[in-house]
């Protein structure tokens, strides 16, 4: 088992990472990363991020790097997950630049749409901290999803109804909390 990873330590990753690219690319990071460099948590089980683009040698350092540090290294998106708008780069919030490399907070809709389907409890406090924090507004929850929906059926183990059920049952709590 692995150490749990710090904010301290995602962005000591984040530097090493850059240091041994050889080549300019593109980290989006995403899940508890992202929850730690907001500070909706102290800590997470490992650090979920894509590459796109790669940047050379990526691979062989997070292999290095994950042994070094002791930390879990996860390629994961909200794509591998629920379909992505064309436009995810663009809805994508800078973090930092070391060297060649840029990070990126994946899109917070995307991030937290991929947390409503799945339900977990952490996901969904990490849901309200994106709304409390003005990452994301209900109306762009709702907007993504009608954008996303009709691709939908390329994701077999997502069941759009019961999805769709899930973002508008947690907005209507969360706005009715907000309400009263």
């Amino acid at each position: 088992m692995r150490r749990k990873v710090t904010a301290e330590k995602l962005r000591q990753f984040m530097k090493e990472l850059a240091a041994a690219a050889r080549s300019p690319g593109k980290v989006y990071l995403t899940g508890g990363a992202t929850a730690l460099l907001l500070g909706f948590r102290d800590q997470t089980i490992d650090i979920d991020l894509r590459l796109d683009p790669e940047p050379g040698g990526v691979f062989e350092a997070i292999a290095q790097l994950k042994n070094r540090l002791d930390i879990n290294v996860e390629l994961a998106s909200p794509a591998d997950f629920i379909p992505a708008p064309p436009d995810w780069r663009e809805r994508s919030r800078h973090v930092a630049s070391h060297g060649q490399v840029e990070f990126y907070h994946y899109a917070f809709a995307l991030q937290a749409l991929a947390k409503l389907e799945r339900g977990h409890e952490q996901d969904l406090g990490d849901v309200e901290d994106f709304l409390k924090g003005g990452y994301v507004s209900p109306s762009e929850l709702r907007q993504t999803f009608r954008v996303i929906q009709p691709a939908l059926v390329r994701y077999p183990a997502v069941d759009a109804e019961q999805f769709e059920k899930k973002v508008e049952c947690f907005l209507r709590d969360y706005e009715a909390k907000l309400a009263s």
